[in-house]
């Protein structure tokens, strides 16, 4: 039999597409070489992490907020036995549900490594060493990215004290001292999560600000944040070695601007210097598919790549390495493999950092309007003069907007605070649909809310005089 559609990796691309393809239609088999689908993001990543960030907050805030809130549990145990069990339990749900949507939708699902034989065929290799060849009208590359180490610097990960994200989300006791290289979102989220439960925690990051694309005024505010929650940092910090040390690690590193080298040792080194695409194995070069010079399948504008009927979308392609952007590629791809105009709007994809606070971004960053020459205005307003922030003792951080000087169209909105995740999607909306800042400010919201800010910070914007300041 041959299929209309071929999919290739079940994370959040490659399932997403395969769903969208079977609700348009089209018969869709999906391929997956590990026993559960999902990929990273559900196995290994977003949603085990979210777990354990939730979790952990949950054991900070018993400790430190609740007896001013009246609610006094005494001192805190931490059971980090059970907190993995709900991070299994979790995971566990969400890739069983998965499985739940293969079924409904009548996709077949193809257990082994994937491969492109050539236009129209797929090699399914199991673990076995049996191969099943496929024959398809399409195939849609979704194989998602690894672990990118340090460049230049060999490092060997045994996931107990050398470790990756990876490791870094099962780990059997809290580390006394835990290094964090990489200052960017999953060193930020995993190291707030031990840092959480009582680990000393240090941040070794290149650039001079964590967070690097972000929005530097936010970045700034932030690393003020955590620092006031025990991280410490050290920026501009080139890293030359990741050793074993007794029962630990050590991380030697030199000032990128020229210095002398400092090493520091720890209980556990964790490297989250981010992500490569996957794309070993796939037989790309042989079947013709070509690579960029990162290592990314090439496509045009509409996700097709130098093959014929060959496909690709999320972190094995250009652009930002987060779950969602490869989701809304994936049903862009189906639409139109189904002969439908599939989009995505890449000026407004929200980014978030899952910490506690929460930073959340979508559009351009202040640093990057000033590079452009562009007129712009600025609008803020911080949390703590937000009525519900107040209640909820989360009052640290602030909602910035910036929007087109003459035209008053939102280019891109900012926020670090509780909850920012969820606050930063009206923002995007509007943007969507080319709103202004006086649109989101004559929009009526609910009081008290944390979202009220966001309507403050575009009254700033679009009149200059928020009305809670």
């Amino acid at each position: 039999m041959a299929y209309d559609v071929v999919v290739i990796g079940s994370g959040p691309g490659g399932y997403v597409c395969a769903i969208k393809a079977a609700q348009l239609g089209l018969q869709t088999a999906i391929v997956e070489k590990w026993p559960t689908l999902g990929g990273t993001c559900l196995n290994i990543g977003c949603i085990p992490s979210k777990a354990l960030l939730h979790a952990s907050d949950i054991f900070h805030e018993a400790g430190h907020s609740h007896k001013t809130l009246g609610v006094d549990v005494g001192t805190p145990k931490l059971d980090l036995k059970a907190m993995m069990a709900h991070k299994d339990a979790t995971v566990k749900s969400n890739v069983d549900g998965v499985s739940f949507l293969m079924k409904k939708n009548k996709i077949d699902v193809k257990r082994g490594t994937g491969s492109v034989l050539s236009e129209g065929k797929v090699a399914v290799t199991g673990d076995d060493g049996k191969v099943e060849e496929i024959e398809t009208r399409n195939i849609v590359i979704a194989t998602g990215s690894d672990v990118a180490g340090i460049p230049g610097v060999d490092v060997e990960f045994d996931e107990k004290v050398i470790v990756s994200s990876e490791g870094a989300l099962s780990l059997a006791k809290v580390p006394g001292k835990m290094i964090v290289v990489g200052g960017g979102v999953i060193g930020l989220e995993l190291g707030s999560v031990w840092a959480r439960l009582g680990a000393e925690v240090t941040v070794v990051e290149y650039l001079d600000t964590i967070l690097g694309g972000m929005d530097s005024d936010v970045a700034r505010q932030f690393q003020k944040m955590l620092a006031k929650q025990g991280l410490a940092f050290k920026l501009g910090a080139k890293v030359t070695a990741v050793q074993k040390a007794g029962k630990g690690g050590k991380v030697t590193f030199e000032p990128v601007k020229g210095g002398d080298a400092e090493t520091l040792n720890a209980d556990v080194v964790l490297v989250a210097t981010g992500r490569k695409p996957y794309t070993e194995g796939l037989g790309l070069e042989k079947a013709g598919v070509v690579l960029d010079d990162r290592g990314r399948v090439e496509i045009n504008e509409h996700w097709q790549t130098s093959v014929t009927g060959v496909w690709a979308v999320g972190d094995v392609v250009k652009g930002p390495m987060l779950a969602h952007k490869a989701e809304d590629e994936g049903m862009a791809v189906a639409e139109r493999i189904a002969g439908q105009a599939g989009h995505v709007n890449y000026g407004v994809i929200p980014s978030v950092v899952y910490t506690e606070p929460e930073v959340a971004s979508v559009g351009k960053t202040e640093d990057e309007l000033k590079a452009e020459g562009a007129d712009y205005v600025v609008g803020k307003f911080p949390f703590s003069a937000n009525g519900r922030a107040r209640a909820m003792l989360a009052t640290d951080g602030f909602v910035k907007m910036l929007a087109d000087k003459a035209t008053d169209r939102v280019l891109g909105v900012h926020i670090v605070g509780k909850g920012a995740g969820d606050l930063i999607h009206e923002c995007a909306v509007l943007m969507e649909f080319g709103g202004s800042s006086e649109d989101l400010a004559r929009t009526c919201h609910a009081h008290p809310t944390m979202s009220e800010a966001v309507r403050e910070a575009a009254l700033a914007t679009s009149t200059g005089k928020p009305l809670h300041m």
